[in-house]
């Protein structure tokens, strides 16, 4: 019999990924409808129809077994990666061509597959905002209430009662962005504006990597620089956040996950940061159970999260996603004629083998850092 935790995980998996996934293929959807294209599948899922319906637009509604994924098949696709079927679209019709996709002006056909990733980040949007209205802000004053011995900010001169008012010239507006900001910096000089009895000074700190265990287990990397914050009622405040300024909150909190994305990403490229930290579905999975635990608003501060990190995932040059088809795309737009076919076929072939590459490296790490591998080797040892 299935535990309580493991349906707990298993549920808060797929309501997390079928609601983004269902977005992002929503907005393929409607611009291409926006658009006259002909959409002949929408699916959620892979493999084997569970459940399907027709509208009356002859577009097939379906829901597969394997719900790791969707995709929206369009008039004269081969395949769910959009890629064209030659002999279809040789012999159309002139009134197939009107709601082929491939017959769309260049321009459509961007809008068409721009659409999945903007319509993730517009999803990210809104659930901040939403959580932004119904839970208000909490800003929490960035004041130092206690330095860590022999700790990097000990070393950089900072002292009890210093506000951190801004880093690298960025400003910060409370404790957990000073954490956030300091988090992706391991190793890396921070030039820190502090405010310290009604004078400013900057003092310049390097974070340390912290390798910590949480409250489930994972063990996590981060940048530390050994601050304690100070418990002042007065430093905390709370701000009732009214429509405008939520989504203003919200694009704010998006940009973020983008920003320190690239971060990640370039440090990792320099070897400051380790591939460990990558995760695949089954982290995903973990991470879902995990906060699913703690608050139904945790589970859907994580759905905006992957939301905004899949939209941008997207949006990588990688042939088969959505940013190697704006590539080729933009090329055709330029040269003003499509991209050759061999091309295309032997991009996709690269990209296909990228993405499962891709797959394979984190599913191991998920699969390591599950300890499923450590297990598996003690039954051979």
């Amino acid at each position: 019999m299935i535990s309580g935790d493991i349906l707990i995980y298993i549920s808060a998996f797929l309501l997390v990924l079928t609601v983004v996934v269902f977005f992002h293929e929503l907005g393929h959807f409607l611009v291409a409808r926006l658009c006259g294209v002909r959409v002949e599948t929408f699916a959620i899922g892979f493999g084997r129809e569970l459940l399907g319906w027709d509208d009356r637009h002859g577009t097939r509604w379906k829901i597969g077994w394997l719900p790791l994924g969707g995709y929206v098949k369009f008039w004269g696709d081969e395949s769910a990666a959009s890629t064209p079927d030659t002999d279809q679209l040789q012999k159309m019709s002139e009134a197939d061509r009107s709601v082929s996709f491939h017959h769309k002006p260049v321009g459509n056909r961007m809008a068409i597959v721009a659409a999945g990733p903007v319509s993730n980040f517009v999803l990210g949007i809104l659930i901040f905002a939403a959580l932004f209205m119904i839970m208000g802000r909490t800003t929490i004053l960035a004041r130092v209430d206690q330095v860590q011995p022999g700790s990097a900010a000990e070393q950089a001169g900072f002292l009890p009662g210093d506000v951190v008012l801004a880093i690298d010239g960025v400003k910060i507006e409370g404790f957990s962005e000073l954490q956030r900001r300091v988090m992706l910096s391991a190793g890396e000089t921070l030039n820190v504006l502090v405010e310290r009895e009604d004078q400013q000074l900057t003092l310049t700190v390097v974070p340390r990597i912290d390798e910590f265990t949480d409250a489930f287990g994972n063990v996590q990397r981060r940048g530390l620089i050994g601050l304690v914050r100070a418990n002042n009622p007065e430093d905390q405040v709370v701000e009732i956040v009214g429509p405008v300024r939520a989504l203003i909150y919200g694009a704010q909190e998006t940009w973020f996950i983008v920003d320190q994305t690239f971060v990640y990403l370039g440090r990792m490229i320099m070897g400051k940061e380790s591939t460990e930290q990558l995760g695949g579905p089954l982290r995903i999975a973990q991470m879902s159970g995990q906060v699913a635990q703690i608050s139904v608003s945790a589970l859907v501060h994580l759905m905006a999260v992957l939301s905004v990190s899949i939209g941008l995932l997207n949006l990588f040059p990688v042939p088969m996603l959505d940013g190697g088809h704006l590539v080729f795309y933009a090329i055709e737009a330029v040269w003003r004629r499509p991209v050759n076919q061999r091309v295309l076929d032997f991009s996709y072939r690269i990209g296909f083998a990228a993405i499962t590459t891709l797959i394979v490296f984190v599913t191991w790490n998920d699969l390591v850092n599950l300890r499923v591998v450590d297990f598996l080797a003690s039954l051979f040892s």
